[in-house]
């Protein structure tokens, strides 16, 4: 079975916004990285970060296709400026004084509780973009695969990272992510 165009365009996309998505736990997991983990605890968080990427956007899209029903006509520009809105939270949050200091921001996963904060605190956007792409024909099973996949990945591979490496990559990662969402937006408003 061969995929059509727009399949391909549609996976492009989503794998677009999946990684913009993933950008955050890449960057928070630098930071906690640099606190110092065990492999055990590196496994445990990106599964549970991959598992909340996968539930929480899932949850958004439901939501947005019945208000999508709802609002037929305004749904694509309301889907375009939620991801602008997002982007420009993920760019101000990796340049505002919030992130000034992440190892200082990041939960302690050294327990099953600290594990599911930080996995939660993290997939909070996933939940709007899901609403956004709700508002959208989506396949919801591609979608949410991809959004658990790829943030189980960058997770896991900010928190091996987070060893070797210095702060200022986690803030621009996520920078990186959120003009990616703001250019996915402009492009459905446009």
């Amino acid at each position: 079975m061969e995929w059509a165009l727009p399949q391909w365009g549609q996976l492009i996309t989503l794998f677009i916004i999946a990684t913009a998505m993933g950008m955050d736990a890449f960057s928070l997991g630098l930071g906690m990285g640099m606190r110092g983990i065990l492999l055990r605890q590196v496994m445990l968080t990106s599964v549970s970060v991959g598992f909340f990427h996968m539930f929480m956007p899932m949850v958004g899209i439901a939501i947005g296709r019945i208000l999508g029903v709802l609002v037929e006509q305004i749904a694509v520009m309301i889907g375009g400026g939620l991801l602008i809105f997002l982007g420009i939270n993920m760019v101000y949050q990796a340049w505002g004084k919030s992130r000034a200091n992440t190892s200082n921001n990041t939960a302690n996963v050294s327990s099953i509780w600290g594990v599911l904060l930080f996995s939660l605190s993290v997939s909070l956007d996933s939940l709007s973009a899901g609403f956004s792409l709700g508002l959208f024909e989506v396949d919801t099973i591609l979608a949410v695969l991809l959004f658990g996949w790829i943030s189980m990945l960058m997770a896991g591979t900010g928190l091996l990272l987070g060893r070797h490496v210095s702060t200022w990559i986690g803030g621009y990662g996520e920078a990186v992510g959120g003009m990616i969402l703001i250019g996915l937006g402009l492009r459905f408003l446009v």
